[in-house]
């Protein structure tokens, strides 16, 4: 079974830059892609991005596009998200997604 721990998330400013992790520990032996999902206040879950661990090829949702860079450590087994240029509707919890396995989620609050 794989475990998801989700780190890096907090308050900022509009405009401001975060870096969300994702450790995955387990049996995490696998080339799974991996993706980061977030959920607003009120709002279903949402995809943000994702990433195919064996080459590392990245899709991103719309709104995320030139802000947001998802990228991965192989060899720590370690999702990130580097969030630039944050909005105030960037506000949601983050979760991180594996093969049917989510995390925790870690809150990101975007300030105006």
């Amino acid at each position: 079974q794989v475990q998801l721990v989700e780190s890096g998330g907090g308050l900022v400013q509009a405009g401001g830059s975060l870096r969300l992790a994702c450790a995955a520990s387990g049996r995490t032996f696998g080339n799974y892609a991996m993706a980061w999902y977030r959920q607003a206040p009120g709002k279903e879950r949402e995809y943000v991005a994702a990433i195919r661990w064996s080459d590392g090829t990245p899709t991103y949702t719309d709104s995320v596009k030139g802000r947001f860079t998802i990228s991965r450590d192989n060899a720590k087994n370690t999702l990130y998200l580097q969030m630039n240029t944050l909005k105030p509707e960037d506000t949601a919890i983050y979760y991180c997604y594996r093969a049917g396995i989510w995390g925790q989620g870690t809150q990101v609050t975007v300030s105006s």
